[in-house]
């Protein structure tokens, strides 16, 4: 039994080595499960809660006061945390695509991925799609540097 331990532990860390390209729908679509458990969770918690509570105030001893009390708050701060995970892959899954449109309104010819054939002209070379980023880049951080600029002149440092 102890190998077969060993032997589960080995694929474990194997698995964990692997890095996997998920993109984040997917991450989300593999998200909702467990929140659709930590929702059940959480409600059946609140439940038991509420009935526990209900007991307690009408003076009934129908339970037994000596049980474990489930953790409400710990259930609930564990569907938030899915639901944080889920909102963030979305705004990130957003970002991407609109990047993905701009990169289409503002460079709409095509990066060859290896060396254009002559009679493929309409398509940037890897190299020329290297310069356009860098101008790119460079605009990106003058404009950056001016509002700096116009940021401190608005209110001086004392």
């Amino acid at each position: 039994q102890q190998q077969h331990q060993a032997q589960q532990q080995q694929q474990q860390q194997q698995q964990a080595q692997q890095p996997e390209k998920v993109d984040n729908i997917a991450k989300v679509k593999a998200l909702v499960g467990p929140l659709r458990d930590a929702l059940s969770t959480t409600i059946k918690t609140s439940a038991q809660l509420l009935q526990q509570n209900n007991l307690n105030d009408a003076g009934t001893k129908g339970g037994d006061l000596n049980a474990p009390t489930p953790k409400f708050d710990k259930h609930l701060e564990e569907f938030y945390s899915i639901c944080d995970q889920i909102e963030l892959n979305l705004k990130t899954a957003k970002l991407c695509m609109q990047q993905g449109a701009s990169s289409q309104q503002y460079l709409p010819i095509p990066v060859a991925p290896t060396q254009p054939n002559p009679a493929e002209t309409n398509a940037l070379s890897y190299s020329q799609y290297l310069d356009v980023v860098k101008i790119q880049i460079g605009y990106a951080k003058d404009i950056h540097d001016t509002l700096i600029c116009a940021a401190q002149n608005i209110s001086p440092s004392e």
